[in-house]
């Protein structure tokens, strides 16, 4: 018998303008290898967050249907995990000024990572989810979608990262 996971309602904390900025600059500025893949956040929340790759020349993995390169979804769906823990790690913290809250990111890294490659990724862009399934002290879960420009499932991932 299987089992369905419900997420109980949760009211949406806003995050600061100054929170969202800094997260942004780090993701998108001081991280260089996903300014190579060409991640640009789309939305942050404390519940999801979204980004955007445009699919450009470097990005092939197939040159013969123009098909995005496996790693490019599995380092993009990675760098998504790491955003939504950074959200949630944020979301956690409201009571601390936005600047202390980046602070906590210092340790973020990888545990662990599993991609499913279910359908080519041909398009002019993608659109990549994440949540956090779990934030505990020391490691946080999480599960990551690839999407395709039209919202069609291309690949699934889940990770495990060390939060402290």
């Amino acid at each position: 018998m299987s089992k369905t996971i419900v997420h109980p309602p949760q009211a949406s904390i806003p995050f600061e303008s100054a929170f969202i900025e800094g997260v942004r600059q780090i993701f998108e500025e001081k991280i260089p290898f996903n300014t190579v893949l060409g991640l640009q956040i789309t939305a942050i929340t404390p519940e999801i967050v979204t980004a955007r790759i445009d699919m450009r020349p470097e990005l092939v993995g197939h040159y013969a249907y123009n098909r995005i390169h496996g790693g490019v979804i599995s380092a993009g769906l990675d760098a998504m995990g790491g955003l939504a823990v950074m959200a949630a790690i944020g979301a956690r913290h409201m009571d601390e000024a936005p600047e202390q809250r980046l602070h906590r990111f210092a340790k973020l890294g990888t545990i662990d990572l599993r991609v499913d490659y279910l359908r080519p990724g041909i398009g002019e862009w993608f659109e990549l989810k994440a949540e956090v399934l779990r934030l505990g002290s020391r490691v946080a879960s999480t599960r990551m979608g690839f999407y395709d420009a039209h919202g069609k499932l291309l690949s699934t991932g889940a990770a495990a990262y060390i939060v402290s």
